[in-house]
């Protein structure tokens, strides 16, 4: 059955992998972005292009996860061309590199303004409507710094991705009663094949940056990635993210897992998650909301 799916972020990386990945496997995905009669322009042209050549509905629209106005047109509109929406993909988000004292308080707020309130924006607009329909699913794409390795000079990045994986683990017991499903994506450290690291972020507070820098060995900024990217495996193929997608939305009902993991580096944050989501997990059992671990069908 084909689903009408919405992927937030998806100009380039993770999200238009998993935008295209969905279309290919025959589904309506409206990809969402900023700018598309401007700065992603081109990434229009060229989706609509791929459209053409493989004969699959994949929709570009303008959407800015920070302006509320902005992603309640584009849902708007996904409901007037589809009448609904039966599957989010969230996954728009923004990395910043550099030590973490030298970013300022409002490149702090900026981050969290796009990687955690820009997701409750974007569910806002549209879990009216999947409530209404008693039937939708949410993904959501983490990160396994949430849980797993922790390197320097990511810090407002991965602050801003546990804040957004905690929403999502609230979200998903929250709307069980609805039957919207929830699967939460956890990619590892791509350091190639994605756009992460080449437009991530810088501080801005230069002194500051300059009395780290000095601190550490020469190269040190630098060197680091280096060292992320080495514990990825050479072949680490970070299309492997839409493909776990597609497989999450092919899953029946009831039987969509609650995390899937993408990480070929093995951080440890599989074996993390699971602790955490088993005690979560048997909280909810021992305060009488065992429930709420999984969706109700509609009658």
């Amino acid at each position: 059955m084909a689903l009408v799916t919405l992927v937030t972020g998806a100009s380039s990386g993770f999200g238009q992998m998993i935008a295209r990945d969905l279309a290919c496997a025959g589904h309506t995905v409206f990809a969402s972005m900023r700018g598309t009669t401007a700065k992603n322009v081109e990434q229009v042209k060229d989706n609509t292009a791929f459209a053409t050549k493989k004969r699959v509905d994949l929709r570009s629209i303008e959407l800015d996860v920070q302006d509320q106005g902005s992603i309640e047109a584009a849902v708007q509109a996904i409901i007037d061309a589809s009448g609904r929406i039966d599957v989010l993909v969230q996954n728009a988000g923004h990395m910043v590199y550099g030590p973490t004292e030298a970013f300022t308080v409002d490149q702090l707020a900026q981050q969290y303004d796009v990687n955690v309130l820009g997701t409750h924006r974007v569910n806002r607009a549209v879990l009216p409507h999947m409530r209404k329909a008693r039937s939708g699913l949410l993904i959501w794409v983490s990160s396994s710094s949430v849980a797993g390795g922790v390197p320097p000079l990511l810090g407002p990045y991965f602050a801003a991705k546990a804040g957004m994986d905690a929403l999502a683990v609230c979200y998903a017991k929250e709307l069980a009663p609805f039957g919207i499903e929830s699967s939460i994506v956890v990619p590892g450290a791509f350091t190639t094949g994605t756009n992460h690291f080449p437009n991530a972020g810088k501080p801005e507070d230069t002194d500051i940056q300059g009395e780290y820098v000095a601190a550490y060995p020469d190269g040190f900024l630098d060197k680091m990635q280096e060292a992320l990217a080495a514990t990825s495996p050479k072949d680490a193929d970070p299309k492997a993210v839409g493909r776990a997608v597609v497989d999450i939305v092919a899953a029946p009902f009831g039987e969509r897992p609650f995390r899937v993991h993408v990480d070929p580096a093995s951080d440890g944050a599989a074996v993390t998650f699971t602790v955490m989501d088993r005690v979560r997990s048997e909280f909810l059992h021992r305060i009488g909301y065992a429930d709420l671990l999984h969706p109700h069908r509609s009658a």
